[in-house]
């Protein structure tokens, strides 16, 4: 692809949400065999926000756009595709997508879900990308949103202190300029989905028989090594393919699945940690929504500006993974 990759898609506003109930490492010392001191040592999280019990990802979708609106005067009554990135829709079908159309009152526009697990976001954004460049849509709303507290067992305790909800929104827009949009990365290792899962209609992988409780199963460990193997080759792909080099980049934005792995990948491929953004601390591990809530976190700090080259990152079920290199024009 090199520097002949096209984009005429523009992110033109970012928009987050994340549900008012907090569930801190303590509360969890109350629950299951575990410390504050224990899980902040291995995976870097303090808190996470838990969905009230009426509360789903079409809820948390809704909030997010309407801050993204807010904060940007933005509107979106004339989106012509709706892109959910979500391992947690309230329904099996219909799409989250297709509520969210519905409840912002979008009246022509097509919806879709999109299950890439912790890559979703990024999938989702890549497939903006292209929906816009081809000339097919003209304003694509990204949006990655999770309520995984709903499919977690908090009697396990090596899941439970994980998993948060929280969702992220981008608006995705047509420019006659060069877009947002440097290169573009994605990969899949299907044999590898046995370590991290939950149930539907099957119940066997690769022949193997699954633990069918409609709860998270991870094995912590292979995810680990695969991620931390993997992702610094990934992220040189990347940045072969836009024709530039890792060092160009200002701030690289991984899936925040546990800052130990995220230390790795930064020491593995060479990246400066302090140049690298997560929001796992406060919002623990929200799979799709991890990202843009990182990426929101830096830009609120003041860290992301306009012009800056950022390197999104998701990794995650499947195991899939998905790289953007974007240039922040918002």
């Amino acid at each position: 692809m090199g520097n002949s990759f096209l984009s005429k898609a523009k992110i033109t506003a970012i928009g987050t949400y994340a549900p008012e109930r907090v569930l801190s490492n303590f509360d969890l010392e109350e629950m299951v065999d575990t410390s504050d001191e224990w899980i902040f040592s291995r995976t870097g999280i303090r808190e996470r926000r838990i969905a009230a019990e009426g509360e789903f990802t079409t809820d948390l979708c809704v909030a997010a756009v309407q801050d993204l609106m807010k904060r940007y005067d933005k509107t979106v009554d004339d989106v012509d595709l709706i892109l959910v990135a979500t391992s947690t829709p309230d329904y099996a079908f219909p799409s989250v997508a297709s509520q969210v159309q519905a409840r912002l009152g979008i009246e022509d526009a097509g919806a879709l879900d999109m299950n890439a697990a912790c890559a979703g976001f990024v999938y989702a954004l890549q497939m903006a990308n292209s929906a816009i460049t081809s000339g097919m849509n003209k304003k694509v709303l990204v949006i990655g949103a999770e309520t995984l507290s709903k499919i977690t067992d908090f009697n396990d305790r090596t899941t439970c202190i994980l998993f948060g909800d929280g969702a992220g929104a981008m608006l995705v827009e047509y420019i006659e300029e060069r877009g947002s949009f440097l290169s573009v990365h994605m990969t899949a290792k299907g044999e590898g989905g046995i370590h991290l899962y939950r149930t539907g209609l099957s119940n066997q992988m690769n022949g193997q028989e699954l633990q069918n409780s409609g709860y998270i199963v991870q094995n912590g460990r292979e995810v680990y090594k695969w991620a931390v193997t993997t992702v610094p080759c990934g992220m040189e792909k990347v940045m072969e393919k836009s024709g530039s080099v890792l060092e160009a980049v200002d701030w690289f934005v991984p899936h925040s699945a546990n800052l130990r792995m995220i230390e790795s990948i930064c020491e593995r491929s060479g990246f400066p940690l302090e140049k690298t953004l997560w929001s796992l601390e406060h919002f623990g591990n929200t799979s799709a929504a991890s990202i843009p809530l990182a990426l929101n976190k830096g830009i609120v700090e003041g860290k992301v500006k306009a012009g800056d080259r950022v390197l999104l990152y998701g990794f995650g079920g499947g195991l899939v993974q998905a790289g953007i290199l974007l240039e922040w024009m918002v």
